[in-house]
């Protein structure tokens, strides 16, 4: 399902992008491997234009997926990140990373930069990146002296790790979803809870180690049901029985079972140490609904602001799935219609101008730092800091009777959770993360007993918050640990109308869209490396912080809270036990009430006029 996923995605941008312009009558390309100060050599395939009279500047993408199609008379349909780019005339650098694909060398998952080196032969993805550039200004006639690099997701990080220690060449650089920390908020972990379906089948085919260079496959699980709930609860059940899928096959889930709490392990692999003294500039891409990586395009961005204020930083944030930017033309996703080609603006208008100011010196590119997409208004905003500095705190409490109030109150609300009987997370789970989940309907939800759901008023007039969210939960427990969800939702009108998304009719009124939730694995409330049991029955706080966003309450429509203990498969079961989660056999898995108090409060950043 995964490979089918990649290959339609690919021929869904080589659709958008190719158009007239063919890559193969403009472009020469030939595969070279570029060998690395340890030796060892990197496939690469590289694209230069025909037109030899003029010096072009360099465009660098350095991936894990593969430079396909490979041998130098097979072209793409389309070179990215867009048409744009292959028009106005770029060399364009392609390579598979260190262990990957035709690549020589060993593959080791996120490694930024190492520590403590001891020679000159030590390498990282940094140094990877340094020498890969070199190279090609040694080698590559007519290159104008200057390099761009950009990536989606992994290609992403690549990106954000050849910023460190930059070679001087390096003018531009756009990581766009990047991975940045994959314990506290990327992909497989938020806040120390498992990712169960996204892990699932990726790692079953990126995992696996290769023999040698090699063209990779997409090597799909055949899963025995399309459900995927039912799958994950039924099929596939405790974490430890994994490799009865995998068997043993994948070396990387077999150490992360070893590192369930955050350990070297995990902070060897977190990039934001590194993003210090950055000399290109740099523009992160996000999406407010990438259910991989936003937390990496929000953390890269801030990172720097905060360690590197000198770099020119900044900050692009659509209504995207993780990638839409590239792939779609980000008009709508799932039920909710966002009313325009949100990624035609963002490629023609933003990216395109940024690399072309930066590695050709055209244009007058003086954006302001944060340009991004308000939710529910439907139009792009821009700032001169994220978040907007015209903000103010508003703080909700969870009242009785299923009301936000604006104080605390001694009410309490409890719920007996099961962890054989989860909360879906979706209507109709698939087995892989489906992308829609994160504005969708959520009626279904707020029905159960084991869900709370708290509402306010209706808003009086147009309300936009921009910005993180803080949790302070006031909670306890008859066990001794519990996973806390929390879930920030626009509540429509019940008279709300009726709209038009890809063609079909979706009735409006009662909608009730996720706008964002996350989970804290309670163990983890006081320290993701020293994880601490709940006494039962305890008043305890839970404090986190959820992703940030950018979305206006529309005058009529109601904020609603909702808070649970379950998210499947989305979130890995908790056995509601003070125990490794991978350890944990399905007697392990037991009913336990949860409480929830009345001072207990979400606080969000409101836009003043």
């Amino acid at each position: 399902m995964r490979q089918l996923l990649l290959i339609l995605s690919l021929l869904f941008t080589s659709i958008v992008y190719a158009q007239n312009f063919v890559p193969k009558e403009h472009y020469n390309k030939r595969e070279v491997y570029i060998p690395m100060r340890d030796g060892t050599r990197l496939f690469t395939a590289i694209y230069t234009p025909k037109d030899s009279s003029k010096k072009y500047a360099v465009l660098l993408n350095r991936t894990p997926y593969s430079v396909a199609p490979y041998g130098e008379n097979n072209f793409p349909a389309a070179l990215r990140p867009s048409e744009n780019f292959a028009r106005e005339g770029y060399i364009f650098v392609i390579q598979d990373v260190r262990g990957k694909n035709m690549s020589e060398g060993e593959f080791v998952n996120m490694t930024p930069q190492l520590t403590g080196k001891k020679s000159k032969q030590d390498f990282d993805e940094s140094t990877d990146t340094y020498d890969c550039i070199e190279w090609v200004l040694k080698n590559i006639k007519n290159n104008n002296g200057k390099v761009g690099q950009w990536g989606i997701s992994y290609p992403g990080f690549y990106t954000s790790a050849g910023m460190i220690n930059a070679h001087p060449a390096l003018k531009a650089s756009s990581p766009q979803a990047p991975i940045c920390d994959w314990f506290t908020g990327d992909d497989f972990h938020h806040n120390g809870a498992f990712f169960l379906p996204h892990f699932f089948g990726f790692n079953y085919s990126f995992g696996q180690v290769r023999k040698g260079p090699e063209i990779g496959t997409w090597k799909g699980i055949d899963f025995p049901t399309q459900d995927g709930y039912k799958f994950y609860l039924n099929y596939l059940g405790p974490l430890k029985n994994v490799n009865n899928f995998y068997q043993n096959k994948v070396p990387f889930w077999n150490e992360m079972m070893k590192h369930e709490s955050y350990d070297e392990f995990w902070k060897i692999r977190n990039l934001r140490p590194h993003l210090k003294n950055i000399k290109p500039a740099v523009l992160v891409v996000g999406g407010w609904f990438d259910a991989e990586n936003l937390y990496g395009a929000l953390q890269t961005y801030k990172t720097i602001e905060k360690q590197s204020p000198k770099t020119s930083n900044g900050l692009v944030m659509g209504p995207w799935i993780h990638g839409g930017w590239n792939r779609t033309k980000g008009e709508f996703l799932g039920d909710i219609n966002f009313q325009q080609k949100t990624s035609w603006y963002y490629r023609d208008s933003i990216e395109f101008p940024f690399f072309n100011y930066y590695l050709y010196g055209r244009g007058n590119y003086k954006p302001k730092e944060a340009i991004v997409f308000e939710t529910g208004s439907n139009e792009w905003k821009k700032y001169e800091t994220w978040p907007p500095q015209n903000t103010v705190n508003e703080t909700f409490y969870l009242g009785p009777k299923g009301k936000l109030t604006k104080s605390a109150n001694e009410s309490a609300e409890e719920f007996i959770s099961d962890p054989n009987k989860p909360v879906p997370y979706m209507v109709n789970c698939e087995t892989g993360m489906t992308k829609e989940y994160m504005v969708a309907d959520q009626r279904f939800a707020s029905t159960r007993p084991d869900v709370l759901a708290y509402e306010s008023e209706s808003m009086e007039e147009n309300t936009t918050y921009a910005g993180s969210i803080q949790v302070k939960l006031k909670v306890s427990t008859s066990s001794t640990d519990a996973d806390w969800i929390v879930k920030i939702i626009d509540m429509y009108p019940d008279n709300a109308a009726i709209d038009s998304v890809n063609g079909k009719a979706v009735k409006m009124g009662g909608y009730q869209m996720l706008v964002r939730g996350d989970v804290m694995r309670g163990k983890f409330r006081n320290s993701f490396e020293k994880p601490e049991a709940f006494v039962p029955n305890q008043v305890t706080d839970v404090n986190f912080e959820i992703n940030d966003i950018n979305h206006t309450f529309r005058k009529g429509h109601k904020l609603m809270i909702q808070v649970q203990s379950t998210w499947f498969p989305l979130v890995d079961r908790n056995p509601q036990q003070f125990m490794n989660v991978f350890d944990a056999n399905e007697s392990d898995f037991l009913k336990a009430t949860h409480k929830v108090f009345g001072s207990s409060s979400i606080s969000l950043l409101k836009l003043s006029k």
